[in-house]
């Protein structure tokens, strides 16, 4: 069950006045088509409404998030890599760079000595985040972000960032790293690391990008096409499991009951879906987007999905 404190920052988020940090999160999601022009180096979502984030940021232009409750206003790393990468596609050069450059500061060696961004806050999930922590969607997102810095300044300190950034993709979880392989054999960037594994969808998803992007921009052949082609094999495989016949699942957690996405994640899940069917041109991600924006048409099927939804959270997180 979740905690009084956990009920408490929810509400407050949800319910309160002024912006929390849903205000960043939950904007609608939508395919940069410039993105897959000829010779472009825009980001694959437009992150339109990122692009206009009203604050708070501190007094360097790096963006906060209102968390409310105990946690209150934070850095988020993966917050922080998607602003800039909004800000590249709309041609703010300034902002996209002061982001650049507070990933290039912050980047510090884990326990295990692999360089990754830490959250330095407390997160409940289905296992509690205890600070400082680091998650696999940060690494992927930083990577795409210093690596279109790089394009755009040539300056080597954001190539030098994103490879060593770039190592945590490829390590296994109990290596310092974000990669976890299943007892199937299949692979997972993890959004978040937690014993057991959850499995959540939109991370692998956005952190697949940023191996994707090494491909583009670094290197074609080596470890990371081998990690590019595992990963989609993994999701050729698992995909159906996040079907729960009416809608998508945001995780594969091991509890009672299925995680339905909330509406916000399933469109989101939609378009990155299209996106990664664009970019590998497998058919199963072209079959699986269309039959989730069959059930997003569908007026039964979203108050199912809400009705799930309200439902797990108030039993789970």
């Amino acid at each position: 069950m979740p905690t009084s404190s956990y009920y408490r920052r929810v509400l407050a988020a949800y319910l309160g006045r002024g912006r929390s940090h849903l205000s960043f999160w939950h904007e609608k999601p939508a395919v940069n088509e410039r993105a897959f022009e000829k010779d472009s180096i825009e980001y694959y979502m437009t992150f339109a409404e990122k692009a206009r984030y009203a604050g708070p940021f501190d007094d360097q232009g790096i963006p906060q998030l209102d968390y409310r409750g105990a946690i209150g206003r934070r850095y988020n790393p993966i917050a922080i890599a998607q602003y800039g990468l909004a800000c590249f596609n709309y041609w703010k050069h300034a902002e996209f760079l002061n982001c650049a450059d507070w990933l290039v500061r912050n980047l510090k060696p884990n326990s295990h000595g692999v360089p990754v961004w830490m959250h330095e806050f407390d997160w409940e999930y289905f296992r509690t985040l205890r600070a400082p922590w680091y998650s696999g969607l940060a690494q992927g997102q930083g990577v795409s972000l210093l690596l279109r810095a790089h394009r755009a300044t040539e300056d080597t300190k954001y190539m030098n960032a994103a490879q060593e950034a770039f190592a945590s993709l490829l390590k296994p979880v109990e290596d310092g790293g974000v990669l976890l392989m299943d007892p199937s054999g299949h692979g997972w960037i993890e959004e978040y690391i937690t014993e057991p594994p959850t499995h959540i969808l939109n991370g692998f998803l956005w952190a697949l990008w940023g191996v994707w992007d090494w491909l583009r921009f670094v290197e074609t052949k080596g470890p990371a096409r081998e990690l590019w082609e595992k990963s989609l094999a993994t999701l050729e495989q698992n995909l159906p499991r996040f079907d729960a016949g009416y809608w998508s699942l945001y995780d594969l957690a091991p509890v009672g009951r299925k995680n339905v996405a909330s509406l916000f994640y399933h469109r989101l899940h939609i378009v990155q879906l299209d996106v990664m069917y664009r970019l590998s041109g497998r058919e199963v991600f072209r079959a699986f987007r269309d039959r989730w924006q069959g059930y997003a048409d569908s007026a039964f099927k979203r108050h199912r999905a809400w009705l799930a939804k309200v439902m797990f959270k108030l039993t789970y997180y």
